[in-house]
């Protein structure tokens, strides 16, 4: 293999091969439309799942400047009810798994050295599901929206308590958006399983990769389950049957089970791929090969394990006997387990390192950080005694957004930040990045910090507004100026996104210095990945070419 040393305008050396295809030439936007490129559709996925992500933001933030003073009336109480129910819809089934998806979809086939994912137009079939899902949701706005929650419990979502179409759109969206789930989480798994490079055994699977396998796993698993419960509610609502319609011997209780035998795993659906894109970065950032990578694989799928048998921790306010919510408190807080090899592991890749202190290392530390006072909290969520106290206040809204949401934002943004020269060929404005980043942690600590203190002073969530005699007065006031600062901080990163794709440096193909395969390729890559696919041998093979390459500098 013939290669070259380059160095980029930072100084860190990348890789060139000419044995490595240059960039296909550019189409016609109409080719977007048609493309089974797994790059191409996961960048539509990515563009999209973004969007509804800062339609969602805007949604909570209306929330919160309705619950900013009280005894406002800025919002009705039905127009709070359907952004709540809009906004957690979309934060949870048309931003956080799917975005997901599309990382995996861009990011897995270069990873493990593949030239596209397994099956191309399920690829693409998958996209265009998730895309009506989130058409269907947001027509709702041209006549009534759903209010009865992201979580469309009965009797709040039976024709009675929501006899508007809104209701249908939301089932409607479920079911077309586990469907591009299921869909995608099958292409994943048969790529990584068929598709891997020469050498690359399991254990030389990378972090990410295996993290999105995991992911996959979850989904076919748990998501037909739900999916199966908004069909009967559907039925319900239109066909004249009475499964969850306690008053014509149905049970409502039953939504629940199979709603969070779901909801329990979607969680864990987006905490795993953020450690695993938290691990990917922080070892590149901390020049170390990810030393954990066993026990950190054998976390991943501990986690999901045990997030299929912990439904009912969601569920403790429900009648049930001591001795269920017992064992389901046990296996949830067994959980804690694997998720501390995973913090651990973070740190270890920045103990005795030579850090590099880049944009993406402060969002997959930010994350971690955020997340381990998400993990404190949510050990008392897990204890039924204490969880009877808090689980319907703001306490448990806390607790939720420091870890999913976290993972969500943070997560999210490490892996943008991180794989956005690969994505572009050019490279973020650090500075730009860095102060996006301390705006979005202020503001997140802000805005969700002072709100455990809320639920503890017995404000229920929920709630559309509350009078001065409650004492809430000025924690709420801090929690929304810190969604605004928030707010700021994210569109101060979406807008270097868009500035950077004009003006930002040339990033080559390895900007990082990093250690999988994804960094072999042009940045950004040719339409078939790989012209020669190079040979495994160790878990970081960037480093071993590098290292090649110096090689034969050195003796030429």
């Amino acid at each position: 293999m013939s290669t070259t040393a380059e160095r980029t305008q930072a100084g860190l050396p990348q890789i060139a091969s000419s044995e490595v295809a240059k960039p296909a030439p550019r189409q016609s936007w109409v080719s977007w439309f048609t493309t089974t490129d797994h790059k191409r559709i996961g960048i539509l996925y990515i563009v999209t799942t973004f969007a509804f992500f800062m339609v969602g933001g805007a949604e909570a933030v209306m929330m919160r400047l309705q619950l900013g003073v009280a005894n406002n009336s800025l919002i009705t109480p039905v127009h709070y009810n359907q952004l709540f129910t809009m906004h957690g819809s979309t934060m949870m089934f048309l931003f956080l798994t799917p975005m997901i998806a599309g990382l995996g979809s861009y990011l897995l086939p270069l990873q493990i050295g593949a030239r596209n994912v397994a099956f191309p137009r399920l690829n693409a079939l998958s996209y265009w599901l998730l895309l009506a899902g989130g058409v269907t949701l947001y027509a709702t706005l041209f006549f009534t929206p759903p209010e009865a929650g992201w979580t469309s419990y009965p009797p709040l979502s039976n024709q009675v308590f929501s006899p508007s179409g809104g209701q249908d759109a939301w089932i409607y969206l479920f079911v077309l958006t586990g469907l591009s789930a299921i869909f995608s989480a099958i292409n994943l798994i048969a790529t990584v399983v068929n598709n891997r490079a020469p050498g690359m055994t399991w254990a030389r699977v990378p972090a990410f990769s295996w993290s999105l396998l995991t992911y996959s796993v979850l989904a076919i698993i748990s998501i037909p389950v739900a999916t199966a419960a908004a069909v009967m509610l559907l039925f319900d609502r239109n066909y004249g049957t009475s499964f969850f319609d306690a008053t014509a011997g149905g049970s409502p209780s039953l939504y629940q089970h199979l709603f969070w035998f779901f909801g329990q795993p979607q969680s864990y659906m987006a905490l795993i791929p953020a450690f695993g894109i938290a691990i990917e970065v922080l070892t590149v950032f901390g020049r170390k090969t990810n030393q954990s990578h066993k026990a950190v694989t054998t976390a991943f799928i501990a986690i999901a394990g045990l997030s299929l048998v912990t439904w009912g921790s969601q569920m403790f306010t429900m009648p049930q006997g001591s001795g269920v919510r017992g064992l389901f408190t046990v296996l949830a807080l067994l959980t804690l387990i694997p998720v501390a090899v995973l913090v651990g592991a973070c740190l270890r890749a920045l103990t005795n390192g030579s850090i590099v202190t880049s944009s993406p290392l402060f969002y997959a530390a930010g994350f971690v950080g955020v997340f381990v006072f998400g993990a404190v909290t949510g050990v008392f969520m897990q204890i039924f005694p204490i969880a009877w106290q808090v689980s319907d206040s703001y306490f448990m809204v806390a607790q939720f957004h420091y870890t999913v949401a976290a993972a969500g934002i943070f997560g999210v943004l490490a892996a943008l930040h991180y794989w956005y020269p690969k994505f572009t060929g050019r490279m973020v404005n650090e500075n730009l990045a860095k102060a996006s980043f301390w705006l979005i942690f202020i503001g997140f600590n802000l805005a969700f910090l002072i709100q455990n203190s809320l639920g503890l002073e017995g404000m229920p969530r929920r709630i559309y507004e509350y009078g001065t005699g409650t004492g809430w007065q000025l924690e709420n006031m801090i929690s929304t100026a810190g969604s605004l600062v928030l707010t700021v901080g994210i569109l101060l990163a979406a807008f270097n996104f868009v500035r950077s794709l004009s003006n930002g440096a040339k990033a080559g193909p390895d900007p990082w210095s990093g250690n999988t395969l994804e960094w072999f390729t042009p940045s950004p890559p040719p339409a078939n990945n790989f012209d020669v696919i190079p040979a495994v041998g160790s878990l970081a093979p960037m480093k071993d070419i590098r290292a090649e390459l110096q090689s034969s500098n050195a003796g030429a």
